[in-house]
């Protein structure tokens, strides 16, 4: 009877927890989407994981947490990037002012070799007129030349506008030949007298032309001692560069290419701005090539286009390109 009894109160508890337990179900849902809302939440607001919630009285300074995707900004991060621009332009002059610098000591030490060699050719030059004036020969040691040529080629020196430095290996400067004698052969003396001489009242220009219709007659030793004292009277007239460059051709037409080389060089290390200045370096570097001196008469070739690239005439820019290509010049 007890058990019995018993039975409606079991039943009554069971049916009171039942509807119970079914109404704790949706609860249970929605508290669950609530946190785990909440824990998105958080990861979105804490980066680095939840906060304590009891926050130390001293802590450790902590590192910024770099999200990757994360767009920097704020006036820290602005002002940090405009000082590592300006550190990289500043890196930059820096390295330009160093090579403005090296460079500016490389045209230094040019030009202080440029002046050694000028200074050394001088003295040469000085000495050689000290000894022909004293009848006794330089004691500076040279090879003669072939083709009857007798004189050593000179150093042909570089200009400033082309790095300075000596050209060629160094020789001796001859003293200058003496003036033309009369002919033995009556024929040339015929010649001679047939050629016209100018008087126009300008000594300089009659003398100029005068050599030059002996030079365009093919007789060589005699333009050259009609020309000579054009040059030694009247340096600065301006047929002086003329009168020099065409004492230098003459010896060039007559198989004499070192003497040739002396004149051309003078007159371009003398008379730079010469008229005939350009065509001399021109010459000279065909004379350097009969003497099988390519090298040197590329190097030459590279002077004339430094000095004087914009005052040549295209037709000597073409006779150059093939100057150069038959020396076989590399650059």
């Amino acid at each position: 009877m007890r058990r019995l009894s018993a039975l409606p109160l079991v039943a009554l508890c069971i049916g009171l927890a039942l509807p119970a337990a079914a109404q704790t179900a949706p609860l249970d849902g929605r508290v669950n989407k609530l946190e785990r809302e909440m824990r998105a939440v958080q990861r979105k607001i804490f980066p680095g994981g939840t906060p304590n919630q009891v926050e130390p009285q001293i802590t450790a300074p902590t590192e910024p947490a770099d999200i990757p995707g994360t767009p920097t900004s704020g006036p820290l991060a602005t002002l940090t990037s405009r000082v590592e621009a300006l550190e990289s332009q500043q890196q930059s002059l820096t390295g330009q002012l160093e090579q403005a610098q090296y460079k500016l000591r490389q045209q230094d030490e040019a030009f202080a070799a440029y002046k050694r060699a000028t200074d050394a050719r001088l003295a040469a030059i000085e000495a050689a007129g000290t000894a022909a004036a004293t009848g006794v020969a330089p004691a500076t040691p040279g090879a003669v030349a072939a083709s009857g040529d007798t004189a050593v080629t000179p150093p042909v020196v570089r200009g400033p506008g082309n790095g300075g430095g000596v050209l060629g290996a160094p020789g001796r400067t001859p003293a200058a030949p003496p003036a033309a004698a009369a002919p033995a052969d009556p024929a040339r003396a015929a010649r001679i007298a047939a050629i016209e001489k100018p008087s126009s009242g300008d000594a300089a220009e009659d003398g100029y032309l005068y050599g030059f219709r002996l030079w365009s007659a093919k007789l060589y030793p005699e333009a050259i001692a009609a020309l000579q004292p054009v040059v030694a009277k009247y340096p600065r007239h301006r047929r002086a560069s003329y009168a020099q460059n065409l004492i230098g051709r003459s010896y060039l037409d007559d198989n004499k290419p070192s003497l040739a080389t002396v004149a051309f060089y003078d007159n371009y290390q003398k008379m730079p701005d010469g008229e005939r200045a350009p065509d001399s370096l021109f010459y000279l570097a065909d004379a350097l090539v009969k003497l099988k001196r390519t090298k040197d008469a590329c190097d030459v070739y590279g002077e004339l286009t430094d000095v004087y690239g914009d005052r040549i005439a295209p037709a000597m820019k073409a006779d150059i390109a093939r100057g150069r290509t038959a020396a076989k010049c590399t650059a």
